[in-house]
């Protein structure tokens, strides 16, 4: 799997801090998110390391995934389909930051990652303004666009 051994001192030290072992599953866990650029589901992730980790039930992998996205190491979605899809929040070269584009019709993702200077200060200043107003720090945002991808959308 690509990014595995610099990507696993990076995860290893964050399991470890908090208190959590380095299981066969959750290292498979890991190392497939990382190696994957697709909006994933449990079932997928059970699939895909079920071959070469057949002790890793599916159990493991909702209690896995849930442990790590309260580390904050991994993001739930949900995008519409009834399925929760899992996405490292970073992986080997730090932080990929993007938003979805998320077609309501065929359920088609698109992770969207050319932003545009306006977009950046407009979202700079819009945490800004939240941070000021609530007195809340902001470390994240996730942001979703719903709508029908060119595939899907009536032919004008």
């Amino acid at each position: 799997m690509r990014h595995q051994n610099h990507f696993g001192s990076w995860w290893h030290s964050k399991l470890r801090g908090c208190g959590y072992r380095i299981t066969e599953g959750r290292e498979a866990i890991l190392n497939f998110l990382a190696g994957s650029d697709k909006h994933l589901s449990a079932e997928d992730i059970y699939m895909a390391i079920r071959p070469n980790c057949p002790n890793v039930g599916l159990t493991t992998i909702y209690r896995t995934l849930d442990i790590l996205v309260n580390m904050a190491l991994v993001y739930r979605f949900d995008f519409g389909d009834g399925r929760a899809r899992y996405e490292l929040t970073e992986g080997p070269k730090g932080a990929h930051h993007h938003h979805h584009l998320v077609c309501t019709e065929c359920h088609k993702i698109v992770d969207y990652t050319d932003f545009i200077n306006e977009e950046v200060k407009l979202l700079h200043e819009t945490e800004k303004g939240l941070s000021k107003k609530y007195g809340f720090k902001i470390t994240n945002h996730l942001i979703q666009f719903y709508g029908m991808c060119a595939s899907c959308s009536p032919k004008k």
